[in-house]
């Protein structure tokens, strides 16, 4: 093992004395540098270190399987047969890469979100709650969602404008072209890194409660519009904040790892995967917090 213990980590790697109780049912449990495979039926994860650690299987929706991890086809099986679906992920679930669901998986959350996806009234009901916590103090109620796309879509160039005169950054606008990340300024690549690691813990967060990460409310026509609307929630400080934070101190030259150590360290502040399932649970209609 390296200075490990010195990182601020944002999920905890997985001990003995981490794994939830018999009466506890975990959303889902990261995993990295390990073996999972069976033993007498019961699957086993072993780490880096030789140690071995039995997982309840029947008591995790989810596994993420971080970087250095390897997987039996027999442990898939088990894992299959207990409705435990299997992400692979990047370090602390900072970028989703698959998904492995079981075919017999508990598909409540997904009918809810299908249900309220396919009828436009209750759609567009779930569109304003989330508007709503961006705009608390106006009355959404006759808005169309294309009013609502625009009001959103001022807001955040103000915000962009703000945070530049605020931290004293040059800024000529939001640039991104896919594949060509070097192209951008230093505000504009730490935005999109940002972007890209909240993204992938919302994909993780999103297959790990059964919900689907295709059918959103306010995003259309891109791959993972549920994600997206979602990450709107947090992304004025966890990602436009942070990128006008940083760059300074970045001096013109993009460093990911302290783009990584900020970012983390703002996701463990603000607890994000405790939010993310009373937020989607409320967005979608549940109890609000």
């Amino acid at each position: 093992m390296n200075d490990e213990h010195d990182i601020v980590r944002l999920i905890i790697k997985v001990t003995r004395d981490t794994l939830p109780q018999v009466k506890d049912k975990y959303p889902f449990l990261y995993l990295e540098r390990g073996r999972l495979e069976i033993d007498d039926s019961s699957v086993k994860w072993i780490d880096c270190d030789a140690n071995v650690v039995r997982l309840p299987i029947a008591t995790i929706n989810c596994l993420l399987l971080g970087p250095g991890t390897s997987v039996t086809h027999e442990a898939i099986k088990i894992l299959a047969a207990a409705n435990c679906s299997v992400c692979w992920v990047g370090e602390d679930s900072l970028l989703f890469y698959a998904a492995g669901i079981s075919p017999t998986s508990d598909t409540r959350n997904f009918r809810k979100q299908m249900q309220l996806a396919c009828d436009d009234t209750k759609s567009l009901e779930v569109a304003k709650r989330m508007m709503a916590r961006r705009f608390p103090d106006i009355d959404l109620t006759s808005k169309t969602l294309d009013q609502l796309k625009g009001m959103e879509g001022y807001r955040v160039r103000e915000i962009y404008e703000h945070k530049a005169k605020v931290y004293g950054v040059g800024w000529k606008g939001r640039k991104y072209e896919p594949g060509k990340f070097e192209m951008g300024d230093v505000t504009n690549q730490i935005y999109t890194a940002a972007n890209a690691a909240l993204y992938g813990i919302l994909c993780s967060a999103v297959h790990a409660m059964g919900y689907s990460p295709h059918i959103g409310f306010i995003h259309s026509g891109s791959p993972l519009p549920f994600v997206y609307d979602m990450a709107d929630l947090y992304k004025e400080h966890l990602c436009i904040d942070l990128a006008f934070a940083m760059t300074l101190e970045m001096a013109g030259i993009y460093n990911k790892h302290k783009m990584s150590a900020a970012f983390r360290k703002r996701v463990i502040e603000m607890d994000l995967l405790t939010k993310i399932g009373l937020d989607i649970d409320e967005m979608l209609g549940g109890k609000k917090k």
